[in-house]
């Protein structure tokens, strides 16, 4: 099978993260309050993509993570910090002031450690910083061999959701990365998790708005992440309808079922 990717690396694409997180703002009251702060976060992102990208000369074969710059972050850290004491949900302003607190060692070795996989107490200011960096990074890589796999074939990173694109009378199902962003495609009857294959242990389900989101469950492992169908919508952003449809996430752990990676938001 020939792998497919998406890859969504222009500012152009940010352009239209951030518009879509204020029009679904103006949609859906629940989900007004953090897509009013996500969006703020997407225009820091798209201001980091694009200085970023003015001044890459990234060329190394290294594994995309060791490729990210924690200094390089650590200069939008301040930005970052501001926005969620300003805007950001009370939890994520105290962990705002607590990070600001940090001695600048203790700041970029925050940042290392991210890089490296460790356990990060404040994951949401690293991750920020460094998806736009990551996205870019993955644009300009070569694409790996065929294959069907469960993390991103570009940095490893675990899938924030699925993506169903229209094919032919049908659709095609990808992966998005929670770190790049890139989409890989995955097979339609698989869990993502732990690769079950019976349609019958693969429970969806789809709420009346946005009807474009469902989750896709597994109760083999119990993990589900949600769905984005943009044959049903085709305006949809899939990063930030992801974030936008909250209630998705609220009945699947009123179900059971706990999420394969926790979007930006936390959610």
């Amino acid at each position: 099978m020939k792998m497919t990717l998406q890859s969504a690396a222009t500012t152009k694409e940010w352009d239209k993260r951030v518009a879509r997180a204020a029009d679904l703002a103006e949609r859906f009251a629940y989900a007004r309050e953090v897509l009013a702060f996500y969006g703020e976060v997407l225009k820091l992102q798209k201001r980091i993509f694009q200085e970023a990208n003015a001044e890459s000369s990234v060329a190394d074969d290294a594994p995309l993570r060791m490729r990210l710059d924690a200094s390089a972050a650590k200069r939008y850290l301040p930005a970052l910090l501001a926005l969620a004491e300003e805007h950001g949900p009370e939890k994520l302003a105290e962990d705002a002031s607590a990070v600001r607190a940090m001695s600048p060692e203790e700041q970029q070795q925050m940042l290392r450690k991210f890089i490296t996989g460790e356990p990060v107490e404040q994951p949401f200011f690293a991750r920020a910083l460094f998806q736009p960096f990551a996205e870019q990074i993955a644009h300009a890589s070569t694409p790996p061999a065929p294959a069907t796999v469960k993390v991103c074939p570009i940095c490893g990173g675990r899938p924030q959701a699925a993506v169903l694109r229209p094919e032919g009378d049908g659709g095609k199902r990808f992966l998005l990365c929670s770190l790049c962003l890139t989409e890989w495609e995955f097979r339609r009857i698989l869990c993502p998790v732990c690769g079950e294959e019976d349609y019958k242990k693969l429970p969806r389900y789809t709420a009346e708005d946005p009807v474009s989101v469902r989750v896709e469950g597994c109760d083999t492992c119990h993990f589900y992440l949600k769905s984005i169908d943009m044959t049903v919508d085709g305006l949809a952003v899939p990063l930030v309808d992801e974030v936008a449809s909250v209630p998705l996430d609220l009945w699947a752990t009123e179900h059971g079922y706990k999420k394969a990676e926790p979007n930006l938001m936390g959610f």
